[in-house]
């Protein structure tokens, strides 16, 4: 069978993973979950008991979570090295090292912004509190990376690799939030817009907005989250 990632919607962090096997090319399939409705309930936990996305169906049938394993996953089968590096190689150990600080403290930055985001009620104060904490947080990541950037195309020489894709579902978050002013940024912003331009990485947006865009022909469509939940759940 042919591996299906189950990405989230709206603006999930598992857009990148999307453009990853789609620059990849291999054939996968999709599984489309709506972040706010179609997670947090028993039946979605069958799947991934902390009610997360991104999961990943094998093309062995196991279920497999967390963004840094399903990449792991991938670059292991990208023969091509079409998104990756030969092991062991400094490039390697580079975009490791980029997608690991991506995935952990850049990422967890906005925590609280979502938190305040997602209360159904709370005491302005509270919401207040979160979102100030949150901003600095997610600014002082920001400083990180942009000293992190290197005069290079992409995160790691001139080529889109899976730094670059575990980076572009995350940062626009910074936008969603008003977190951040990309202004600031300069590096970063160009280096968005390289990545926003790749082929790959539209094709991911479009699927994301519900469009049905023309691409690689890896991708052989979408499975229904409610079959995936019925043939793959523990």
């Amino acid at each position: 069978m042919e591996p299906i990632l189950l990405y989230g919607f709206p603006a999930g962090s598992s857009m990148g993973l999307v453009a990853a096997f789609e620059r990849v090319g291999q054939p996968y399939r999709l599984c489309r979950v709506d972040m706010l409705t179609e997670m947090k309930n028993d039946a979605y936990a069958s799947i991934n008991g902390r009610q997360e996305t991104p999961v990943l169906i094998t093309d062995k049938g196991r279920v497999l979570t967390e963004t840094m394993a399903i990449a792991a996953w991938l670059e292991a089968r990208d023969g091509e090295r079409r998104i990756s590096f030969e092991p062991r190689s400094p490039e390697a150990d580079r975009m490791h090292q980029l997608m690991a600080f991506v995935n952990t403290g850049f990422t967890a930055a906005f925590s609280p912004l979502w938190v305040a985001f997602e209360m159904a009620a709370a005491e302005p104060e509270l919401k207040a509190t979160l979102r100030d904490f949150g901003r600095k947080a997610v600014t002082d990541r920001h400083d990180k990376l942009e000293a992190m950037i290197a005069d290079t195309d992409f995160l790691v020489g001139d080529r889109l690799t899976l730094a670059d894709t575990t980076l572009i579902g995350v940062a626009r978050w910074a936008e969603f939030h008003q977190a951040v002013d990309a202004a600031a940024y300069p590096k970063l912003a160009g280096l968005r817009r390289r990545i926003e331009a790749d082929p790959a990485v539209r094709y991911a947006q479009a699927i994301e907005n519900g469009e049905n865009p023309t691409g690689s022909g890896a991708c052989l469509g979408h499975v229904p989250l409610a079959e995936v939940i019925d043939r793959f759940a523990a």
